[in-house]
């Protein structure tokens, strides 16, 4: 019988290197949560090894509960950490990143779902790191205007929010708080307030769609 062996593409590598150290390091030093470490992504060699990472904001609790995501859940009861905008602008400044992405947990705890925490943090980015690209991958903010408003116009480049998969597997996936047409609805707002801005949405393959569902998926976006 014939063994089958793993591609070369399919294996993880371990955890070293100089430059993977470094990011470590400088993460840990402004006590900063990844979605690299919270979501147990095995992909953070790669990524930590090339200089990238993805900067979670507002805590390591989730208030939702997506059946894909390993990030924890519960209720933070209103916490922010106030002072995180700031540790995130030095980190930033400190790793020299020409490209940042920073996302968060879902905060249904908060009356604007922590979109304060992230205008302040890209402006404090650009501020320190003026020619840095950021990127948001952003919750739905239930669709409220307003707080995607101080998003969109806190100076950051591109806004993103996943659709995460197609409208059939939506309801087996996600959250029942969240929705398939609820989160392009969240990147219609987003568009509305800015054309200018640059908008991206991502969906997961391998959970059973069919072909013809992630085509209108992609016209639906």
């Amino acid at each position: 019988m014939r063994s089958l062996r793993k591609p070369p593409w399919i294996k993880v590598k371990l955890p070293a290197g100089e430059t993977y150290s470094r990011v470590r390091s400088i993460i840990h030093k402004y006590k900063l949560h990844t979605v690299c470490d919270e979501a147990l992504c095995p992909n953070i060699s790669e990524c930590w090894g090339s200089g990238t990472a993805t900067i979670m904001l507002l805590g390591d609790v989730c208030t939702r509960a997506c059946k894909f995501c390993a990030v924890k859940t519960g209720n933070p009861r209103g916490y922010v950490d106030w002072d995180e905008p700031k540790r995130v602008a030095e980190a930033v400044r400190e790793l020299n990143l020409d490209y940042v992405v920073l996302t968060s947990v879902t905060r249904d705890d908060l009356e604007d779902g922590g979109a304060s925490v992230y205008a302040e943090t890209v402006r404090l980015i650009k501020e320190k790191s003026p020619d840095t690209i950021v990127e948001v991958l952003i919750p739905d903010f239930n669709n409220d205007r307003n707080a995607l408003k101080m998003v969109v116009k806190s100076g950051v480049d591109v806004v993103a929010h996943n659709i995460e998969t197609v409208e059939r597997l939506t309801p087996k996936v996600r959250d029942p708080r969240a929705g398939y047409w609820k989160s392009l609805r969240t990147l219609e707002i987003v568009k509305d307030l800015s054309d200018e801005i640059y908008t991206k949405s991502s969906i997961m393959l391998g959970l059973g769609e069919r072909d013809d569902e992630v085509i209108k998926a992609m016209e639906d976006l």
